[in-house]
């Protein structure tokens, strides 16, 4: 598989004469394409333009902009490899994310006069989102500063203080004036300082390995583009974004969590023995499963992980800017699903490239996002399955946005254990639920307050618990603490750890509430999933969701356990409000506000309520 490298720059920085000129300077022209060049030229009263060699449409022509994207083989004498020529003009930049997402390397031109200009650094940052590892620089344009060896000095150092903002390190600079053909294919004479070789030196040098065979060392990845009836057998077919796949194969299908086994691999004249990332795939499988568009077929021991909510590192392309809340159409390859924008962690600056707090994404903006899906959508890491971590956003049809996916500090919803054993009978009490209310004076509940650390929510919950015994009830309180130094001493703080913690509490409190006590639950709890599968676990038992509602400043001015101080000096990782979401109830059964107001005035409001909905009728 040869190399595909990816050009970019500003649209008049010279990306399509670069490529021109290289193609005429590798003899790879048709015989007269020079001359009928020259003729259109003159009939423009223009030099000869190397651009009009792959530039399509007239308008391109008559503006001299890339509209497109144009794909040219080309072969040097050491090596074969693909040229993706990516329009740079903003508004055109869709072009360039569908471009750059085919490349393993890219080929970056930079106007010696202009420089490193906003819409260079955009670039660069995208290449940072799409994780494209080799980045080589053209200082375009060298003639018209006269070969300046200080001005080429200041271009490369320019863009190095760039590219090392964004952890992006570039293979090659390199000096050129593609009009003329300096340094692209051979050392131009007006340039004796420059000893570190030309264009096509630095593309020879680049690593044999392409992005589809890095691909393909890793998990398989089988994204289902359709489902085919071939007489009797159901062929699945899409494309194979990383892995192999061979006939008797275990894979796994995602959403469903089904295991099954590739029973062939078909194909025309011949079968394939196996495929390989970047090959299209048409297998038949062991099980009548129902698969659909958008399924996933994967490697079981390193499956994505199934998630509602994930953050992403995003270059939004839309009119306008990017705001909290906005809903928007994800695609991961054939998988569609509405997205919600969650919360906004960071924008990368436009001048400086640095981290900056926003509450919106501008247009042309690079940011770290939090997304949340409306069903579990398949996750890739970018050090797994890089091109399966990818995606699109999409809105009325166009492409609005692009990024990079990333899971990790998030759970994976498959994990929800079955009981282990499968000789379970269920125990059908003799007491009633409706009896156990008339001796208490109440029903059995869950009361699950939930919200930010230092909201209140222990406190709260210890009063309630207080005020309930005080009447009489049958009442107890579960909080972090107490539930960690026993039940759930043997979890960790890990994504997976603290799901079952919230899986294991709201099992308990589902208990409690059987016995016809009033639990109290008082947890942190920020995801919406967690939360409910605790009242999926209460069945048919009252099951009421506080939202203890104080804003993230009071509560980190409170910051009772020094959580906070902590977690802002990097002592503590992925602590929920500074660096991993709290995700608010929709529809909370109470949002009790404590910013401002005496505890005692929260208790009376909270027990009102409690002691409203739960007793006895």
């Amino acid at each position: 598989m040869a190399l595909t490298l990816c050009m970019a720059g500003h649209v008049d920085h010279g990306k399509s004469t670069l490529l021109g000129r290289l193609l005429n300077d590798l003899d790879l022209l048709p015989d007269g394409k020079v001359a009928s060049l020259e003729a259109a030229s003159a009939a423009r009263g223009v030099p000869l333009e190397w651009s009009f060699v792959l530039d399509a449409f007239q308008v391109e022509r008559d503006q001299a902009i890339t509209l497109d994207i144009t794909h040219v083989r080309v072969r040097s004498q050491k090596r074969e490899f693909a040229i993706v020529d990516a329009p740079g003009h903003r508004d055109l930049m869709r072009n360039l994310v569908t471009g750059a997402a085919e490349a393993s390397a890219v080929l970056l031109v930079v106007d010696a006069q202009a420089g490193v200009e906003m819409q260079t650094r955009g670039h660069l940052a995208l290449l940072r989102v799409l994780g494209i590892p080799e980045v080589i620089v053209a200082v375009n344009k060298m003639d018209l500063v006269g070969w300046s060896e200080a001005r080429f000095d200041a271009v490369r150092d320019e863009l190095r203080a760039a590219m090392h903002a964004l952890g992006l390190k570039a293979t090659a600079i390199v000096p050129v004036a593609a009009r003329d053909g300096a340094n692209l294919v051979q050392p131009w004479p007006d340039a004796p300082w420059w000893r570190g070789g030309t264009i096509v030196d630095a593309i020879d040098a680049l690593a044999e390995d392409d992005a589809l065979e890095a691909a393909a060392r890793g998990p398989l990845r089988l994204p289902v583009q359709n489902v085919y009836r071939q007489g009797t057998q159901r062929l699945v077919a899409g494309q194979l974004t990383a892995g192999r796949i061979r006939a008797h194969d275990e894979v796994l299908l995602l959403p469903a969590n089904r295991l099954t086994r590739v029973t062939s691999l078909e194909g025309w004249p011949d079968a394939p023995s196996a495929l390989a990332a970047g090959d299209n795939a048409a297998v038949t499988i062991a099980d009548p499963f129902v698969i659909r568009r958008g399924d996933l077929l994967c490697d079981p021991a390193s499956p994505p992980k199934m998630t509602t909510v994930f953050d992403a590192d995003l270059f939004w392309l839309g009119r306008g800017e990017l705001d909290i809340g906005r809903r928007l159409v994800l695609r991961f390859g054939p998988r569609e699903t509405m997205v919600r924008v969650a919360a906004i962690h960071h924008v990368l600056d436009d001048t400086t490239l640095a981290a900056v707090g926003r509450d919106a994404v501008p247009e042309s903006g690079v940011a770290r996002v939090t997304l949340r899906a409306d069903v579990p959508v398949p996750v890739d890491s970018a050090e797994t399955a890089a091109p399966a971590a990818r995606f699109v956003l999409v809105d009325g049809g166009l492409i609005v946005g692009g990024g990079v996916a990333d899971a990790t500090q998030y759970p994976d919803q498959r994990a929800r254990r079955a009981p282990a054993a499968s000789n379970l009978v269920a125990v059908d009490h003799d007491v009633r639920a409706a009896e156990r209310a008339r001796r208490a004076g109440h029903q059995g509940a869950v009361v699950w307050l939930t919200g930010l650390s230092g909201a209140g929510k222990s406190t709260l919950g210890i009063a309630l618990e207080r005020r309930l015994f005080d009447l009489g009830w049958f009442v107890y309180t579960l909080d972090g603490d107490n539930v960690r130094s026993g039940l759930n001493g043997d979890l960790g703080f890990s994504p997976d750890d603290r799901q079952e913690n919230i899986r294991r509490v709201g099992e308990v409190a589902a208990l409690f509430a059987d016995a016809g006590a009033v639990c109290i639950t008082a947890f942190i709890s920020p995801y919406r999933d967690d939360r409910s599968r605790a009242r999926a676990s209460a069945g048919k038992r009252l099951f009421l969701e506080i939202h203890v509602d104080t804003d993230l400043a009071t509560c980190e001015a409170r910051d009772p356990k020094g959580f906070y101080r902590r977690a802002r000096a990097g002592e503590m990782k992925d602590f929920t409000g500074v660096d991993s979401p709290y995700e608010a109830p929709d529809a909370a059964d109470l949002v009790l506000k404590t910013a401002g107001r005496a505890i005692d005035e929260c208790v009376d409001e909270l027990t009102a309520f409690v002691v409203g909905r739960c007793s006895a009728t």
